[in-house]
């Protein structure tokens, strides 16, 4: 099996469990609040004589949960839930698919720190790079630039330097757009959540309220039961909320730092194609030299 099969698999494997496990979360807390298990003595017999009965243990059902809240909610209650499911996976699906793309990033870019300048032209020092990367882009365009100017047309109207770095800044900005993209819905995920949750809890318990205002029993077993599973839906939000929010910081401060590796090699690259000084150019003017040796012209001396 390739590494590439396998690495897709574990993506695939994280990105499932990343989805259920605010739901995990949630149900792990209520499966530790079921009252432990009750223990019955029995009566003693008619004789008089005390007969110890066995102690009966039976584990006690908690009728209130996550999944007693799914079966008995109505359409609002469940459309909270999926936008609240929706939200945690575009959640996690982002977060890896970004840091995945930001460590591609910053790997590609300290490779280009350590190689690329040690070729002698800066095309083939380009054609090393690794295809369809940022950094490649970056140099590629610059490149390309310095070419269209060389050759004419309608670029010999504005300064070869500006050509250049007009070119090359609009590629950073399309690789800075690119990272960006994803960052928007994280930031929505965290601000809206939680309303999200609270809105379910509020409409959980007024429809828990409702039912025991028409059955009459105003009890803390008949109260505290409905209300308690109302407030699973604020739980839900906040366990969506948090890692968005974590997570946006987070991948706000990588972009910067790979956005400072890219600028810093544009940097680079910008001031090499201005100075023309590429390797391959420094031999051809040797070259040229050696042919055509200065001719020492003899000054005439005034009578």
């Amino acid at each position: 099996m390739s590494p590439i099969s396998n690495r897709r698999r574990s993506f695939v494997a994280a990105w499932v469990g990343a989805l259920l496990l605010p739901f995990a979360l949630v149900a792990h807390a209520q499966g530790d609040a079921v009252p432990a298990a009750a223990t019955e003595l029995a009566a003693p017999s008619e004789a008089g004589a005390s007969i110890e009965a066995p102690v009966a243990s039976t584990a006690a059902e908690n009728p209130y949960g996550l999944s007693a809240a799914w079966n008995q909610g109505d359409f609002v209650s469940k459309g909270a839930f999926v936008i609240l499911g929706i939200m945690s996976a575009a959640t996690w699906y982002l977060l890896i698919v970004k840091l995945f793309e930001q460590h591609r990033l910053l790997s590609q870019a300290r490779q280009a720190e350590r190689s690329f300048w040690s070729h002698p032209s800066i095309a083939k020092s380009a054609e090393a790079l690794p295809q369809k990367s940022p950094i490649a882009y970056v140099a590629g365009r610059g490149i390309n630039a310095d070419r269209q100017h060389q050759q004419g047309a309608l670029v010999d109207q504005i300064d070869r330097s500006t050509w250049i770095t007009l070119s090359i800044n609009r590629a950073v900005d399309e690789i800075q757009s690119h990272l960006q993209k994803g960052l928007a819905v994280l930031a929505t995920v965290g601000s809206t959540a939680p309303f999200v949750g609270l809105f379910g809890t509020v409409w959980g318990i007024y429809h828990a309220l409702t039912a025991i205002g028409i059955s009459g029993q105003a009890s803390i077993d008949k109260v505290a039961g409905p209300v308690g599973e109302a407030l699973i839906m604020t739980a839900l939000g906040l366990a969506v909320a948090v890692p968005a929010v974590l997570g946006y910081n987070w991948l706000v401060r990588r972009n910067k730092e790979a956005l400072d590796k890219v600028r810093a090699f544009a940097s680079d690259l910008h001031s090499v194609l201005l100075s023309g000084l590429r390797a391959g150019e420094r031999v051809n003017d040797a070259a040229n030299q050696a042919s055509n040796p200065p001719v020492d012209v003899p000054v005439r001396k005034a009578a």
